[in-house]
């Protein structure tokens, strides 16, 4: 069965602000202006005869909604056109999209070059799940091309990294690691999940694959789970199937809610990182901080390649506070206006300690390889005004300073 996918009504001159609002959609006969819902497992057909057709995929058009919805399309289509891509496949949450392309792409014996920058769950994903079934991953530094060079032996399928870095907002330069996956016949995967296409676009700069947890900035409001693949259409096709068979798929609900927070996503990036750049600043002059991670300040190391490659710095930040995970807890548990939770993505600020919640469960030695350090506090900067999340955050940060 071949998806029925249909890149026709997205307009590639057209810009990325105006792709988020009206690409992808494919009106029913109602003529409805807003995005439908389709909440229906399956669907029937006029004869015998077209459903044969469908199902053996001489004839396009939705078969079951494991694999063939139409809500759901409209949200591949949305997402492929403001990624530059040809295809998108969408899967329950962003971890269900990274293991389905592993799925998908990789065999046993494979190898994995991926940063050692990464989430936690991706981390255990690579090292228990998919090294079970022998598929290794050798890590390093996300920034040291050289490394990434030496650890690429005959064997390796694909390069994997997030970039900005989660949460110290370390930058991978995306060109460089292409023509280097490109080199050794690899595919290179970028996690796109903390700046999304308003900010940054990876394909344009030679990645293959960019994963995404739609969860976070895609739906902007903390209200739904779900992830999404992009690239090549051949690349997806086999994504396609492992969603098919195996079953890790978007329901038509969720798809809807991120096809409507996509509408406002260029926006609400921008605002994010307007709001995050002066809290960094801030936060950088306090006297309980020890170090600001954010890419958008001129001293971090991988600033110039920041501007170079994206729109924006995003909105996550990492703070280093003084007196450890003490002094970390006791600034997190006096703030009264920001969510203490281990999601981000959200138009509130969120605010955790990755030790022993995003990151606990990697071992010591992973987190120091990592940098997560015991006093690290990870900050996802919402929209309230800037006043308050200052104030919020002064309660705690005065009284740890002394």
């Amino acid at each position: 069965m071949q998806d029925d996918f249909d890149h026709s009504n997205d307009v590639p001159e057209y810009a990325l602000d105006t792709l988020a609002i009206r690409a992808g959609h494919h009106r029913t006969f109602e003529q409805e202006h807003s995005e439908p819902i389709f909440p229906t497992s399956s669907f029937v057909y006029e004869s015998a005869a077209e459903a044969a057709r469908k199902f053996g995929g001489k004839e396009s058009g939705n078969v079951y909604s494991r694999f063939t919805n139409p809500t759901v399309h409209t949200f591949e289509r949305r997402l492929a056109a403001l990624e530059g891509a040809e295809r998108c496949v969408a899967t329950s949450s962003g971890m269900a999209a990274i293991l389905s392309t592993a799925l998908a792409l990789l065999s046993q014996g494979d190898e994995i070059v991926a940063s050692r920058s990464l989430f936690g769950s991706t981390v255990s994903l690579f090292d228990k799940y998919l090294g079970k079934f022998g598929i290794t991953t050798r890590y390093v530094e996300l920034s040291d091309l050289d490394a990434w060079e030496r650890a690429i032996t005959p064997a390796t399928k694909l390069l994997f990294a997030e970039t900005p870095s989660n949460p110290l907002s370390e930058v991978a330069d995306i060109a460089a690691l292409s023509k280097l996956a490109k080199e050794h016949g690899a595919l290179l995967a970028i996690d796109n999940c903390f700046l999304t296409p308003a900010l940054q676009q990876p394909i344009a700069l030679g990645a293959d694959l960019v994963i995404h947890s739609a969860t976070k900035y895609l739906d902007g409001q903390g209200r739904a789970i779900g992830g999404a693949v992009v690239g090549r259409f051949d690349l997806l096709e086999e994504v396609f199937g492992v969603v098919r068979t195996c079953g890790p798929c978007l329901s038509p609900f969720n798809a809807w809610i991120f096809t409507k927070g996509l509408e406002t996503l260029s926006l609400r990036m921008k605002a994010h990182s307007e709001n995050a750049l002066a809290l960094a600043r801030w936060l950088a002059e306090h006297r309980a901080v020890e170090r600001v991670h954010y890419s958008g300040l001129e001293h971090h190391a991988q600033h110039a390649l920041a501007k170079k490659q994206q729109r924006g710095f995003g909105a996550v930040l990492g703070v280093e506070v003084i007196n450890g995970q003490q002094g970390a807890w006791q600034v997190i548990d006096a703030t009264r206006l920001l969510s203490i939770t281990g999601n981000l993505g959200d138009v509130k600020t969120t605010i955790t300690h990755p030790g022993t919640t995003t990151h606990g469960r990697l071992s010591d030695a992973q987190r120091e390889a990592a940098g997560i350090a015991p006093g690290l506090i990870r900050i996802a900067v919402g929209l309230e005004d800037q006043q308050d999340i200052r104030t919020d955050l002064a309660r705690g940060l005065d009284a740890l300073a002394g």
